[in-house]
C-alpha cells in the first residue's frame, strides 16, 4: 500500500538542498492553546526556526494524507477546527487509511518525522507516566516511541502535571538517553529545575548532534530526549505550581476525566488558576526549544559533511 505522504514546498525544497529541518507537532495547536493564540504561537515557532536558518515542518493528518509541513491556509484551518483527533502510534494509521483528519502527538510526530527523513523535533513537553498510574495504567505512548524511533526530541522535560519521578524511571528502563542541556537537573516544563538529577548532561548542540549520529552508527534503536530548561525569566517556580496542579488533578478525578482527555483538561485548569501565566511560560519554552533544535539540526548536517569530506580521497 502506498503511504499518502505530502511534503510542503518549503520542506521538499529543504530536503532537496540538504538544509536542516525541524519537525513540529500539531496537538499543541489543536489541544494545547485557545484560538487565536494557537495559530499565533505556531507561526512564532516556525519563524524562530527560519530565523535560525532552518526549515520548520509542522506535521498533521489532513483528509487521510500525512502532511509534513503545513501551508498558511492549512495551519489556519487546523487551528480553527473543532473535535480534531489526537493521533498517536495506535491511531495514526487508521486515520490515514480512512481519510481522517487529526493532529499528531509527540509519538505521532516522531513517526511522521522518521517517515520524512527528519531527525530533530522540537516540542513543549513530552507525555509520560500519569499520577495514579499504578491504578489507571495511564502511561503516554511518547515514552515507548522515544525508545523505538530514531529522532532527537527537544523538550522542556515532561509536562509537570505528570508523575515525573516515574516518567524518568520508565525512560531509564526503556534505554532512552535523557540529556539535560546546560544544567545538572532535569527541567520540569514550566520550571527550569527539579529535584531530579540529570542522568546525562551536554552543554553544546554539536555534542548532542554527535550523540545522535553515534547512536545511528551503533545501530541502537530509538531517539534521545534533550531536556532544555525554560529561560529563567519566564519560569514559574515548582513550589508555586505544586498546589495548583494538585487542585487540577483533584478536579479531574472528581469529574471522571481519563485517557486522552486528561492532559488538555489539566493544562486548561492550570491556565485558569495561574491567570494565564502557564500559557505564557509554555510559549516561551517552546520558542526556546525551537532555537536549540535548529542548532542541533545544523550540527548534524555539519558533522555528516565533515565525515563525507574526511572519507573522500585527496586529489
Amino acid at each position: 500500500m502506498t503511504l499518502p505522504l505530502s511534503l510542503s514546498p518549503e520542506v521538499a525544497s529543504a530536503k532537496e538542498d540538504g538544509r536542516p529541518i525541524v519537525a513540529l507537532e500539531s496537538t499543541i495547536i489543536t489541544h494545547g492553546m485557545p484560538w487565536p493564540r494557537n495559530v499565533e504561537t505556531a507561526r512564532q515557532v516556525e519563524a524562530e526556526i527560519r530565523a535560525a536558518d532552518a526549515v520548520p515542518a509542522t506535521i498533521a493528518v489532513l483528509d487521510g494524507t500525512l502532511h509534513v509541513g503545513l501551508t498558511d491556509d492549512q495551519l489556519d484551518a487546523l487551528a480553527q477546527s473543532g473535535g480534531v483527533a489526537k493521533l498517536s502510534r495506535a491511531d495514526l494509521a487508521v486515520a490515514i487509511a480512512t481519510g481522517g483528519t487529526g493532529a499528531t502527538t509527540v509519538a505521532g510526530t516522531m513517526i511522521g518525522a522518521r517517515l520524512a527523513g527528519i531527525e530533530v523535533f522540537a516540542t513543549g513537553g513530552i507525555g509520560g507516566v500519569h499520577r495514579g498510574a499504578g491504578v489507571t495504567f495511564d502511561v503516554s505512548a511518547d515514552l515507548r516511541e522515544l525508545s523505538e524511533t530514531p529522532v532527537t526530541v527537544v523538550a522542556a522535560g515532561a509536562k509537570a502535571i505528570l508523575d515525573l519521578r516515574k516518567t524518568w524511571e520508565m525512560l531509564e528502563t526503556l534505554g532512552v538517553p535523557v540529556i539535560a542541556y546546560g544544567q545538572d537537573t532535569i527541567p520540569a516544563f514550566w520550571s527550569a529545575s527539579s529535584p531530579y538529577p540529570a542522568p546525562l548532561r551536554l552543554d553544546r548542540a554539536a555534542d548532542i548532534a554527535a550523540s545522535h549520529l553515534m547512536r545511528g552508527a551503533m545501530g541502537l534503536p530509538g531517539g534521545q530526549l534533550i531536556a532544555n530548561p525554560i529561560p529563567a525569566e519566564h519560569e514559574i517556580p515548582a513550589e508555586e505550581l505544586a498546589p495548583v496542579i494538585d487542585a487540577a488533578l483533584a478536579e479531574a478525578r472528581k469529574e471522571g476525566i481519563s485517557a486522552k482527555s486528561v492532559t488538555p483538561f489539566l493544562l486548561a485548569r492550570v491556565f485558569e488558576m495561574t491567570e494565564g501565566r502557564s500559557l505564557e511560560a509554555n510559549i516561551a519554552l517552546v520558542l526556546n526549544n525551537a532555537r536549540l533544535a535548529a542548532s542541533i539540526a545544523h550540527e548534524i548536517g555539519a558533522l555528516r559533511r565533515e565525515a563525507i569530506d574526511g572519507a573522500a580521497p585527496s586529489l
